[in-house]
């Protein structure tokens, strides 16, 4: 028997922490059906469904076939497509294509431009999975309870683990379900009537070209990263993995037992930066508090494209940033409490959990924000998508290109339009190829049990609008929110200055004398500092004095 060659191959994570939606898949989605809908296409090749498939193809597919909802069609099709589209420039024409559509046939047209890598697509539908709710498990449990794995909480709110993170997770899935996905690939001459493969199926090139959205690797510990079909092809696997030169091809037993033994924990993945990432130290350790704050990031290992910062349990200060760390980054804010936290880079993803009481003020992210299990936080952001599940009294400040969606879970979600700038912001924005238009900011789309659900959610009334000013001085030509704010709440950002003039020339006018002037002077002081204490701006304000020598947050 030859030595094994000398292959690390793992699961990559983008796909499942932005490309998997984080909540349980519809059943028509299942396993059985995306074998119905792989020989479906393949059989209507030349109708535009193989090996490209074309958005009209998929939604006829999903609205006629698997009963998908026309919305969630799109979804799922958007949501891959921006995955592996990440020029800022091709991101940004599609924007302005999209904006210039006057009404929905004219959208439709525009989106029946458009297709995805059909294999490719597939294994991206099937890995929705990862979140399906298992009924053994639910039923019985897998485990006694411990702290590490806890059940649904009383108040229905899931306490798990996110599974878009966790390496570990994705790893056992592929493991798991490695001979379903692989099947799904084969071409149908491959499987038996009952659609199953032999153990003399082969596995075209193309397929294992499909696999690399899902899998890659490196050679004898090389630092270069590449994907599964080039170290597939590499001579020295072909004993292991049966790629045969005169098929072109591979044995479907021998790839699948090749693989399983090269498979390994993810060197970039979640739990390598928890276990080896450099610690950043960014946040204040705040006196009287057990709590530590923890930060940590993998650029120090990562290339660009993996880069990742975890922050977890900062706890009442304000924490500023904007670094090169942070750019192209996968953050992940976790267990933060009354705190204000300001992330100014260019960022790739941010999921937000367990947090209470946080203003968050994010620069442009490129993928996904996703807020889940958190009471009373506010996100101030650009970004290509938001999702959130389990939040309550929740106010989102938003400029999105995509319906935000709201999953299951959740209760007093506000929405209101992104209404904040910083020097840098536009230039942020072009790095990641976000526009002011399209912006559906005030057109959610619920995906849960609670679909028709409206009242959920509301959009923020514009007298309790207010902009928001960061504190912080920058280089950069940004003067003002991109894009503008809607004419409701421009109309009373305005009305609520002219009262301010109003208040000033009252003032100015009442003929007040030195003294009376005084003592007006230190009553408003007192009512201003009485209101900055009830509203907790206070804090806010104390936290924004640059800390003493010594203490102060550390460049990173």
């Amino acid at each position: 028997m030859e030595a094994a060659a000398p292959v690390r191959l793992w699961v990559k994570t983008e796909p499942f922490l932005v490309g998997v939606l984080p909540v349980p898949p519809p059943a028509r989605l299942g396993p059985h059906y995306l074998r119905k809908m792989a020989a479906y296409v393949r059989a209507r090749a030349a109708e535009g469904c193989f090996p490209r498939l074309s958005w009209p193809r998929w939604r006829h597919i999903a609205c006629g076939k698997l009963q998908l909802g026309r919305g969630l069609a799109w979804l799922y099709f958007e949501l891959f497509h921006s995955l592996l589209r990440r020029d800022p420039a091709r991101r940004l024409e599609w924007a302005e294509a999209e904006a210039a559509c006057a009404s929905a046939d004219e959208l439709e047209r525009e989106r029946s431009k458009l297709s995805v890598d059909t294999l490719q697509f597939l294994l991206f539908l099937y890995v929705q999975q990862v979140n399906k709710v298992s009924l053994r498990r639910s039923l019985i449990g897998e485990e006694w309870p411990s702290p590490r794995t806890k059940s649904p909480s009383l108040t229905g709110k899931s306490a798990s683990e996110n599974k878009n993170w966790n390496d570990q997770d994705h790893r056992a899935f592929v493991q798991s379900h490695l001979s379903d996905m692989l099947e799904l690939l084969l071409e149908p001459e491959q499987l038996t009537a009952s659609s199953h493969p032999t153990h003399r199926s082969l596995v075209s090139y193309e397929a294992v070209c499909a696999l690399s959205f899902l899998i890659e690797g490196t050679v004898n510990k090389s630092r270069t990263v590449r994907p599964l079909h080039e170290l597939a092809l590499w001579q020295p696997c072909h004993g292991q993995n049966g790629y045969s030169k005169v098929s072109r091809a591979f044995s479907f037993p021998k790839l699948e037992s090749w693989l399983r033994s090269c498979l390994t924990t993810n060197p970039f993945g979640m739990t390598a930066c928890l276990k080896s990432g450099k610690k950043l130290a960014w946040a204040q350790q705040v006196e009287g508090t057990t709590r530590r704050a923890k930060i940590a990031c993998n650029s120090h290992v990562a290339p660009e494209v993996f880069s990742m910062v975890i922050m977890s349990q900062v706890y009442k200060q304000t924490l500023a940033k904007s670094s090169d760390t942070l750019v192209g980054a996968h953050v992940r804010i976790h267990r933060c409490n009354e705190s204000f936290i300001y992330l100014l880079s260019p960022l790739r993803s941010v999921t937000i959990e367990k947090c209470r009481n946080s203003t968050f003020v994010l620069g442009p992210v490129q993928a996904s924000v996703h807020v889940h299990s958190c009471d009373n936080v506010k996100v101030i952001v650009v970004c290509h998508c938001l999702s959130l599940s389990s939040t309550a009294g929740c106010t989102f400040y938003i400029l999105t290109p995509t319906q935000p969606l709201i999953l299951s879970g959740n209760e007093a979600v506000s929405f209101a339009p992104f209404h904040t700038h910083y020097p840098m912001l536009e230039d942020h924005m072009a790095q990641v190829g976000l526009a002011t238009l399209p912006n559906y900011w005030d057109n959610p789309m619920l995906v849960c049990k609670e679909s028709s659900d409206t009242s959920v959610f509301r959009l923020l009334p514009p007298l309790d609008f207010y902009t928001f000013v960061i504190p912080f001085e920058m280089e950069g030509d940004t003067t003002e929110t991109p894009g503008g704010l809607p004419h409701a709440y421009q109309k009373a950002l305005s009305q609520r200055e002219r009262k301010v003039q109003i208040w000033q020339k009252t003032v100015k006018e009442a003929g007040l004398t030195k003294d009376q002037r005084k003592q007006f002077q230190i009553l408003v002081e007192n009512k201003f500092y009485e209101w900055l204490v009830q509203t907790g701006n206070r804090q806010q304000l104390d936290s924004l004095v640059p800390p003493a020598a010594g203490s102060e947050q550390a460049a990173g």
